[in-house]
């Protein structure tokens, strides 16, 4: 770090706190002798979204939040759990480890999740995301969910095999 004193690049670090999303650093030059304050923070990676249509706009869990809201209105899913959603498909989208991601990976990892959590908010959120051009859509999306739930509790079921 460069003193802003005699612009030596030979400084160390007398204590270290973090204040909110920053780290504030307190340093001292080994030249001059004079202290300075540096702060840090984390520099978030900028992940675009390709949109349908082609449109690029950067990953917002913001608007995450909201479409996870609105298929969960006025059902029995807590803040607490939208949160935890929004969060976990954050971090999937970050580990991906790309800087695009398609709309239909982030709707897809939605959509699991919400048929593990609430499924009057899985079809919901179906409905708009797949565009349903009818009601015979929709019945198919249903029959495929029902065939999911089933799958799921015969799963639960089984023995586990010990190794």
């Amino acid at each position: 770090m460069k003193c802003p004193y005699c612009q030596s690049i030979d400084s160390h670090v007398v204590d270290s706190r973090a204040v909110g999303d920053t780290i504030r650093r307190r340093r001292e030059c080994n030249d001059c002798g004079q202290r300075f304050t540096t702060y840090e923070r984390v520099d978030q990676v900028s992940i675009m979204v390709v949109k349908r249509d082609g449109r690029r706009e950067r990953f917002d869990p913001g608007k995450l939040r909201a479409a996870i809201r609105y298929a969960c209105h006025k059902r029995p899913v807590s803040e607490e759990t939208i949160e935890a959603v929004v969060r976990e498909i954050e971090t999937e989208v970050l580990q991906l480890g790309v800087a695009e991601v398609a709309s239909a990976v982030v709707g897809e990892m939605v959509m699991r999740r919400l048929r593990a959590l609430d499924e009057i908010a899985y079809v919901r959120f179906a409905a708009l995301y797949r565009r349903f051009q009818d009601a015979d859509e929709l019945a198919e999306e249903i029959t495929e969910f029902k065939e999911w739930q089933q799958r799921q509790r015969e799963l639960k079921d089984q023995l586990p095999l010990n190794l």
